[in-house]
């Protein structure tokens, strides 16, 4: 199983529109600036998304997208299956399996667990989730900008830079590195080093 740039690209729509003001449309030039997509190719990505009801849309002045839905009520499962398909890992798996051999493949039952592990963790992942995470564990790049400068506490030793802790940055490197920052999502504390 690959996800295609399509299904990564629906998610991070997704995800977009999540960061944006509650009820509010965001203009698709918007989405394609904040998330470097062409609009041509953005158009098709939120055809399908409004087709399938995750999202509305409303034209005129102060038109654009917004999600439908609250935004736990979103898994990832549904919204990469919309774009991508099957999700299975194996071909025999998509749709009902009509290879001759099913019945006595012994490597069947390993790509059925791992079909049920994928669908069950992308179904288990809601949008709320991903941005109550800033888009990962607490222990990523967003983290590490986040803290370094200000705007998450911090205890010593969490957050480094090289062998550099991040509290004590001088004020232009924190200035530097506040330009790189997500303006939505309140990631976890972890230990980043970079």
């Amino acid at each position: 199983m690959l996800i295609s740039t399509k299904g990564r690209y629906a998610l991070r729509v997704m995800l977009e529109l999540a960061q944006g003001e509650p009820g509010e449309c965001m203009p698709l030039p918007v989405i394609a600036q904040r998330q470097g997509i062409s609009e041509k190719y953005l158009e098709s990505i939120i055809a399908v998304l409004a087709r399938a009801g995750l999202v509305e849309g409303q034209r005129g002045k102060g038109g654009g997208y917004r999600l439908s839905r609250d935004l736990k009520d979103y898994s990832v499962g549904e919204i990469v299956r919309l774009t991508e398909g099957s999700l299975a890992p194996v071909s025999c798996l998509e749709g009902e399996n009509t290879c001759p051999r099913a019945d006595k493949c012994l490597s069947l039952p390993v790509w059925e667990k791992l079909d049920t592990l994928i669908n069950d963790y992308l179904d288990s992942v809601s949008l709320a989730d991903l941005l109550a995470e800033g888009g990962g564990n607490g222990c990523g790049k967003t983290t590490l900008l986040r803290a370094a400068c200000g705007l998450l506490p911090m205890k010593e030793g969490n957050c480094m830079v090289g062998e550099t802790e991040t509290t004590h940055l001088d004020e232009k490197s924190r200035a530097r590195l506040m330009s790189y920052i997500p303006q939505r999502g309140s990631p976890i504390m972890g230990k980043t080093v970079l």
